[in-house]
């Protein structure tokens, strides 16, 4: 399957943007969901999971990990709810942080 540059979001660098709360990665979302791709077992959990480990360095180690779940689990490469996010981990909280909350796929 072919994605185009912006098949998950507009390419962005973390450190341009101007967020209230500093991202620390970059994470793939599942639209609608509080949930995130987890790096290492290609499955989405919720971000109060403990063992979550979501934080992509760059955004085209994003890209690639979600482009292979679709690869995977979508018959089309348009039949996916995915956005690259900018995230956090809160230590105290010992949970992901959505900068932005929980995007949903429709406006």
């Amino acid at each position: 399957m072919h994605f185009p540059d912006n098949a998950f979001g507009d390419p962005f660098d973390i450190s341009r943007l101007p967020l209230r709360r500093p991202a620390t990665g970059y994470a793939v979302q599942m639209l609608d969901t509080d949930t995130l791709l987890d790096c290492q077992r290609n499955e989405f959990m919720p971000v109060r999971n403990s063992s979550l480990q979501a934080l992509f360095d760059d955004f085209s180690s994003a890209r690639e990990a979600a482009a292979n779940w679709v690869r995977q689990h979508c018959s089309s490469p348009d039949a996916h709810r995915l956005a690259i996010v900018p995230a956090s981990y809160d230590p105290v909280l010992q949970r992901h942080v959505l900068i932005y909350g929980v995007l949903t796929a429709h406006p």
